[in-house]
This record gives structure tokens, C-alpha cells and sequence, in this order.
């Protein structure tokens, strides 16, 4: 736990070093880098997964590592969280991106279920989330959210550990709504890595 409670914690993805400030005592969980955001990052660098140009939306982005790793890789992202965590997660994406690509990223507040009309629907390629599965009653939100965000295209990859009886639930809810598979594993950090997309075509991307 001690590398939680540090200041900052520092990154190397797509040729660049990030730096993040870490505000464990004032905003808890939303203020930490957890691995499940580094095992995502790692993933979309290392798999080839094409992001230039792309729409991309990070929710419940806590530090912002992976909107801007997602950044650096070329797309267009909003990186969004609830509102108490805007500030800080502002500041780091400004901290963190070249000049040239500060226009490519937005940081917006969402909460899930509520902000959706600020959202046009289905208006993303990708939908990223990292170690946002862990309330049990924000999961009819997050599900009613990625809907609302979700073309027949969009694909969304979440990477999360499951640790209990509720992450299945909420993999089980996943299910009913979208075709999910597993696409990667990081046992050494105990991190999975989900893809979903509507319908029931196993398309590559």
C-alpha cells in the first residue's frame, strides 16, 4: 500500500514519461493509479490496437493515466469522472500531454446514469475502463451508461481484478446486454481484461 499513498507515480507508455500526482488522503480511490489502469495501457500499446483518429471515452478515469496513454496512441478521448475528482484529474492531463495534443483529450463529469445527455449516443469507437467495477450499486448505472455510449461498432474493454462474488454478478449483468470475452491476462498483477460489444458477431478490431 505504500506505493498508493505516495505523491506521484511514474509511467512509461508510447515513448513518453508520465507523471502523476496521487491524492490518496483527499479524494481515496479516484487519486491512485491501480494496476488494473497500467495492465489496460500496457495491453493497447503492446496489442497493436489501432487508436489513431479513433473516438475513445475513459470512465471513471480516477488519475487519467489511460485517457492519456490513449491520447499519446492518437485518439480522441474524453476522459470523464464524477465531479468532486475533475480538478485533479484535469491537472494531470494537462501535466501530461504535448501541447499539440491538449486539444485531442477533454476531461467532462459523468456519472453514470445521470450526465448521459451531454453524451451523444453512440458516438464512440472505444469505451475504456479500468478497476471501475467495485460498487455493487452503481452497476445498473454503469450498464445503463455504456448502453447509452455503445454503437454496433463501439467496443468496450474494461480490465478489472475479480476478487468477489461481485464482479461475477456484475460480468453476468455485462453478459445480458453485450457479447463479452476475455482477451488478456496479467497474472503477475491479477488483472483481466474484457472486451464487449453489442449483438453477437466476434468480430477482430
Amino acid at each position: 500500500a505504500r506505493q498508493l499513498h505516495s505523491p506521484s507515480a511514474t509511467y512509461r507508455f508510447a515513448s513518453h514519461t508520465i507523471r502523476l500526482r496521487q491524492d490518496w488522503r483527499r479524494l481515496g480511490v479516484a487519486a491512485v493509479v491501480w494496476d488494473a489502469a497500467v495492465v489496460l495501457c500496457a495491453y493497447l500499446e503492446t496489442e497493436g490496437i489501432d487508436l489513431r483518429d479513433r473516438s475513445v471515452i475513459e470512465l471513471g478515469a480516477g488519475t487519467g493515466l489511460l485517457g492519456i496513454v490513449a491520447t499519446l496512441l492518437g485518439a480522441h478521448v474524453t476522459i470523464t469522472d464524477r465531479a468532486a475528482a475533475l480538478e485533479f484529474l484535469e491537472s494531470n492531463v494537462q501535466a501530461n500531454l504535448p501541447s499539440e495534443l491538449r486539444p485531442r483529450a477533454v476531461v467532462k463529469e459523468l456519472t453514470w446514469g445521470k450526465d448521459l445527455g451531454n453524451f451523444p449516443p453512440g458516438a464512440f469507437d472505444f469505451i475504456l475502463g479500468a478497476d471501475i467495477v467495485y460498487l455493487e450499486e452503481t452497476f445498473a448505472e454503469l450498464l445503463q451508461t455504456l448502453e447509452h455510449l455503445c454503437s454496433e461498432q463501439t467496443v468496450i474493454l474494461l480490465s478489472c481484478r475479480i476478487r468477489y462474488e461481485r464482479d461475477h454478478k456484475f460480468l453476468k449483468m455485462l453478459r445480458g446486454h453485450f457479447s463479452v470475452y476475455e482477451v488478456h491476462y496479467d497474472s503477475s498483477k491479477d488483472v483481466h481484461i474484457y472486451k464487449a460489444q453489442r449483438g453477437s458477431r466476434k468480430d477482430d478490431f
